[in-house]
């Protein structure tokens, strides 16, 4: 499906801001890092990061034709997932539980994500508002609630990881942070929010001054993520809308 393929690079995308750039050699005296660069601690920070069994991620990315797309999920490292994505006026849920994908889109999602196919607008009614179940690897949905797989894809650009500066530490959500703030050359200031307390988790990033300006959020590290299944009468198989819509 077209909009599931959307929500993952969404996800993908927002995720993506907290670990690019991460590093640089500028030493200071912050609590707890004393004695660290900012390089030793973003790569701390990467590490807990990606070896935490569970997070929420809550993003909004600001694209460049003025629209947003936001996500608020929940994830861990059994795929199962959470949460609600938002983009051009739709919202649709997801979760991801016990082997199986399940996405509630309202109407103009399925509008958006069924345009131009053959009997979609009479299927559109009938999906609104409805959970479609796919199995979870399915190629459109499989990356969307694999959070071993987000994590992975952030981190391949060691070099990305040169020239941010540690400067003071910030308070995100109640939480104590050290900053680590670097400007590229392309006039976009990136901060890195690492905790100062307990696992140096990432727990904010911010991307200003550029094209596509974004935030995205981190909580919840190793918190349980247990979505249920929807009820079989609030769920709709997509694949035989579509078929009985192309033959009627």
């Amino acid at each position: 499906m077209k909009g599931s393929r959307t929500m993952a690079a969404v996800v993908t995308g927002a995720a993506l801001v907290a670990l690019s750039g991460c590093g640089g050699d500028d030493s200071g005296d912050d609590k707890p890092f004393a004695g660290k660069s900012a390089d030793q601690i973003a790569a701390d920070a990467v590490e807990a990061t990606q070896q935490a069994d569970s997070m929420h991620m809550k993003g909004t990315v600001q694209q460049s034709a003025g629209s947003k797309m936001t996500v608020d999920l929940s994830v861990d490292n059994s795929k199962n997932c959470d949460g609600t994505i938002r983009a051009d006026g739709t919202s649709a849920d997801v979760r991801n539980t016990k082997g199986t994908f399940y996405l509630r889109g309202d109407e103009k999602y399925w509008q958006n994500a069924l345009k131009g196919q053959a009997g979609g607008d009479k299927i559109v009614p009938k999906l609104a508002d409805k959970w479609v179940k796919a199995p979870a690897d399915d190629t459109t949905t499989k990356s969307l609630c694999d959070k071993n797989a987000l994590m992975a894809s952030m981190d391949k650009d060691k070099s990305e990881r040169k020239g941010m500066k540690k400067g003071s530490t910030a308070t995100v959500d109640g939480a104590e942070t050290v900053r680590l703030t670097k400007k590229t050359s392309g006039g976009e200031t990136l901060t890195l929010y690492v905790a100062t307390e307990g696992k140096p988790y990432i727990l904010r990033s911010t991307s200003t001054g550029g094209k596509d300006p974004n935030t995205a959020t981190f909580s919840d590290y190793g918190k349980s993520v247990s979505p249920e299944a929807p009820a079989p009468g609030d769920t709709v198989d997509l694949k035989k809308l579509a078929a009985s819509a192309q033959k009627a």
